[in-house]
This record gives structure tokens, sequence and C-alpha cells, in this order.
């Protein structure tokens, strides 16, 4: 796998419910797992039973991904931008770059599923999350 760029929807609660209707529109498959299913991520009690990540497959061009995020996280009102795949290299290249100017919300290192994940806002405002699986 090289590198693919979809759309990353934030909700607050709702992440089950409007990744269900998206699955009724556009067929595929949905998968989905809690934040206490990943281990609890430093989320509050009332909230690991959440969506922590939800990932639409339908078709080879459309991959459209969901979470719900935490209350002591603030929420990007139009979602974020997802970069993902295995070349190393080029997302940390593109990771560099738009976090020059930005601020970085969680540092690009390894994460509880195994890859290394980050998330950034970048100086325009746009939030961003890269996922790097092993080659």
């Amino acid at each position: 796998m090289a590198t693919k760029l979809n759309p990353y929807l934030n909700f607050r609660g709702e992440a089950r419910e409007a990744m269900e209707f998206y699955a009724s529109v556009f067929g595929g498959e949905l998968t989905s797992s809690t934040f206490a299913e990943a281990g609890g991520m430093g989320v509050d009690e009332s909230e690991q039973q959440n969506i922590m990540h939800s990932q639409l497959e339908a078709g080879p061009d459309l991959t459209l991904m969901g979470a719900d995020v935490p209350s002591s996280m603030e929420i990007s009102p139009n979602g974020s931008i997802s970069l993902s795949g295995d070349d190393e290299k080029t997302l940390r290249g593109w990771w560099d770059g738009l976090a020059a100017g930005g601020s970085v919300t969680v540092p690009l290192e390894k994460a509880p599923w195994g890859d290394t994940f980050g998330m950034l806002v970048d100086r325009f405002g746009v939030s961003w999350l890269v996922n790097i699986s092993p080659s």
C-alpha cells in the first residue's frame, strides 16, 4: 500500500449511529472499536463505550472514517483529514510539513494498535491524522 487520503468525521457520542447510517447508504464493510476496547486511552469512564475509531470500506475508492471526540478534546467542526499507509518516509515528511507553524495535538509515535499515529492542526486550522502502518 502506498498512501491514502480520506475524510475522518468527528462526532460527540453519535459516531456509531452516523457510521451505521453511512454504511446503509454506501454499503460495504463497517468496523468499529470503542475506547474501552482500545484500553481506555485515558478517556473518562462515561465515554468508554463511545467509538474511538470506525472505518467504512465501500469499494476500492471509498473509505470513510469517523470517531467520537472525547469531551476533554476540542472538536474540529469540519471533521479531519486522514493520511495513512505504509510509506513511512513520505508520511513523516508530510507530517513535518503540515506541523510547521501548526499545533501537534497527539505526537507522531507508536500507538496501542501497533501503528505509528499522530494528530495535528495545521496553521490554517485544519485537523490532520497521520497513521503509518508497518510495511
